[in-house]
């Protein structure tokens, strides 16, 4: 959920490297069939000839190999110079000897680290820094290997790995220049351009550091800068940071300089190709990867994206004015009627909301497979995350590709649409904290029950005082210390803005963001807009929410030991001892809503004493305070639908559409229910998904849909569904009879 959040791309680690190494750069590693993203170690395409060749040329390459390089003649060099020549199986056997031969020396595991992390293998390089850092705890270059792997996945250490590096070798310019990059990366320009000055005095050739330099320069508009490093990689660090603003137009432009310069630089080739298919340009995307891939560039982002694209020839487009929906075809007919109402309906509240009309249609990417929807985040900082926006293009899981209760896709629809609105309307200068603060509040306030609730990561934080100021706080998101870090500044981001809205209005929200698109920084917006400094915003804010969340920090402890206890008693059918206890502490911590939650505990014990009122009261609450569990919606409209109250019982059952609407039972019983109500139309569209969905008993379903269509007087379709039934059980009275009266 986010205006762009990562998945790390590298392999998994198999252990030390030097047990490990020949099996993960072999070249017929076989990718994953779980979807698209391979975790493997070494990705390969489908073209079997090509494979064929690969083998040939290696079993080849290695005989001169053997019959030039005596094992006792190997040396560094000799390494080095294969790697550089792209030739990686045949460096890995002199790494591999040289290492088998010298095991007390630091360097060469270095250097075969560093081939590694050029190979796209992070995790094995680790494992090879590690094992030269305790061979020689000093070595700066184990030490800057561990901040390079540390940063590729956006990881908090990585800054403090490259100042370790700079105190055992204040020289080693690299270090210095990540430092600069990582401190870019957060969005503090002024640190940044403090470290690249810092690596210039080390080298004033350096790229890297006037890449860095000018783009600072270029993310503030100015079209020209000193620092322009005229060279490929320089353009390629530039696209880098242009892609974590998500400015990919510009982005696009500054990898299309790199190639201009270095056509064969196919890591910026692959890069842009990535960020056209962020823009939906998937034809000429697909052009440049397999060029990658051809010319052996071969990473995981490339190869994933190959198979991605490979993927979409599954996916079927809806249209209307104002959204392009793509859809996997399995799934498609029953999601389209819930997703195009929804994306609609958005729409229509933020062009209102926001005062602002988008310049064309948003297009909405649903991902059955979830690992699809992760080679859409590739090469993004991050967790692993439900939505993803790419300016006027939202990528999100499917209902079906998470388990059910655990998503809630309208929700994060809102989210995502949020993002489309806040980009563009200034030209993507917002700051990642409050773009995602904007997105996090429209979700409750879309629904008080949407968004996520307050849970024990947000708790201990606000405790422990670890929340960061306003004006730091886009670290949270692309450095963070820890995976908590992430979920406490969305929680973080979320209640500033609430707290803006609630104090200043959303008036002040729209002047915020009018600031941002004039590139201001978030320390002069606070300032500007509040009229108090960031300081003190920062001190205002953690007084409101620490009144509001120390009744729950206060008695967190006491309250998850009921809940257990509570929980243990409804299981052992101390029904009276679960009520009691449940019911002294469910409001301590009311938003407590998981597995686990006093609320369906208290109401299964209530069931249990045939206290059916009382149930339906517990399992209400969990609802409207943003409980998901599909299973208790299906028990409180069941006991209404049992106490008569039939319309507030399809009331629950629709709000489930929003979570998981891929139970076939939900649409049988809410269609039902509809039609009871009167509400013909509504009846149409729960029994049109039932008979999309592969129902059990298809005549049924085609009946049901017949009455649906036949009361919303669309007296054709009537006709056609109530033959189809008829077609599949010929002897069915019920169809029969319709289909007279329609005659």
């Amino acid at each position: 959920m986010w205006s762009g959040l990562p998945v790390c791309h590298a392999g998994t680690y198999p252990g030390a490297f030097s047990r490990s190494a020949a099996k993960a750069l072999h070249p017929d590693t076989v990718a994953t069939d779980s979807g698209v993203l391979d975790k493997m170690a070494r990705p390969t395409r489908r073209d079997e000839s090509r494979r064929g060749r690969l083998r040939v040329r290696s079993t080849i390459i290695a005989a001169l190999l053997a019959f030039c390089l005596p094992l006792s003649a190997q040396t560094l060099d000799q390494a080095e110079a294969l790697w550089k020549a792209r030739r990686y199986q045949e460096a890995n056997e002199v790494f591999k000897t040289l290492v088998a031969a010298h095991p007390e020396n630091a360097h060469y595991r270095v250097r075969w680290g560093r081939m590694y992390l050029d190979h796209w293998q992070a995790p094995d390089a680790e494992g090879l820094f590690d094992e030269a850092l305790k061979l020689d705890p000093k070595s700066a270059e184990a030490a800057l290997g561990k901040a390079l792997v540390a940063s590729e996945s956006f990881a908090g250490a990585a800054a403090e790995l490259a100042r370790r590096a700079l105190e055992l070798d204040p020289k080693l310019v690299e270090a210095q220049e990540l430092l600069a990059r990582l401190a870019l990366e957060d969005g503090d320009r002024e640190k940044a351009a403090v470290e690249a000055h810092r690596a210039l005095a080390l080298d004033p050739q350096s790229v890297q550091a006037k890449a860095i330099l000018a783009s600072i320069d270029w993310l503030d508009d100015k079209k020209d800068s000193p620092w322009d490093p005229k060279a490929a990689r320089g353009y390629e660090t530039a696209g880098h940071f242009f892609m974590l603003n998500r400015r990919y137009l510009e982005c696009v432009a500054f990898y299309r300089k790199a190639l201009a310069l270095d056509p064969s630089l196919y890591s910026a080739q692959s890069q842009l190709a990535i960020n056209l298919m962020r823009l939906g340009q998937d034809q000429e995307a697909q052009s440049l990867l397999k060029d990658c891939w051809d010319h052996d560039f071969q990473d995981y982002a490339t190869a994933n994206s190959l198979k991605l694209l490979d993927t979409f020839k599954d996916y079927v487009t809806f249209r209307t004015a104002r959204t392009i929906l793509k859809l996997q075809k399995k799934e498609a007919d029953l999601l389209h009627p819930y997703f195009e109402t929804e994306m609609e309906r958005v729409i229509a509240t933020y062009e209102k909301k926001y005062r602002f009309h988008l310049p064309g249609p948003v297009q909405v990417e649903v991902y059955p497979n979830h690992d699809d929807f992760a080679v859409r985040t590739a090469g993004m900082p991050g967790l692993g995350i439900l939505g993803v926006t790419f300016n006027m293009v939202v990528a999100m899981d499917s209902p079906s590709g998470r388990p059910p209760g655990s998503f809630h896709w309208a929700s994060t629809l809102w989210h995502e649409m949020s993002h489309v609105f806040t980009l563009t309307m200034t030209q993507s200068h917002v700051p990642r904290w409050f773009t995602e603060g904007i997105a996090v509040h429209e979700e409750t306030a879309a629904s008080p029950e949407w968004g996520d609730r307050l849970g024990p990561e947000e708790i201990a934080a606000i405790e422990h005082k670890q929340l960061l100021p306003v004006a730091d706080l886009d670290r949270g998101f692309v450095h963070p210390k820890s995976d908590s870090q992430v979920v406490v500044s969305y929680f973080q981001a979320g209640k500033i803005c609430d707290f803006i809205t609630e104090k200043w209005g959303w008036d002040t929200i729209l002047a915020m963001l009018a600031d941002f698109a004039h590139n201001q920084e978030t320390g002069a917006v606070i300032q500007k807009e509040l009229k108090i400094p960031p300081e003190e915003f920062d001190k205002q804010f953690l007084a409101k929410l620490e009144g509001e969340t120390r009744k729950i920090a206060e008695n967190f402890d006491r309250w998850r030991a009921a809940a257990r206890q509570v929980n243990e008693m409804e299981k052992n059918k101390d029904y009276d001892g679960a009520i009691k206890l449940g019911t002294q502490f469910r409001d301590v911590y009311p938003e407590f809503v998981e597995t686990g939650s006093l609320y369906e505990a208290l109401a299964e014990a209530d069931m249990a004493k045939l206290d059916k009122p009382a149930a339906i009261g517990e399992w209400e609450r969990y609802v409207h305070m943003g409980g998901r569990n599909p299973e208790t919606f299906e028990k409180l409209a069941g006991a209404l639908m049992e106490s008569g109250k039939g319309k507030e019982a399809a009331d629950i059952l629709n709000r489930l559409n929003w979570i998981y609407p891929e139970d076939n039972l939900l649409h049988q019983r809410l269609g039902g229910l509809w039609l009871d109500e009167g509400n013909a139309a509504g009846a149409v569209t729960e029994f049109r998904a039932l008979v999309s969905n592969h129902p059990v008993d298809r005549a049924e379903a085609h009946y049901e849909l017949a009455r649906a269509y036949n009361q919303n007087r669309q007296r054709d379709q009537a006709r056609d569904e109530v033959l189809a039934a008829l077609e599949i059980a010929p002897d069915f009275k019920p169809a029969q009879k319709l289909f007279l009266e329609l005659q």
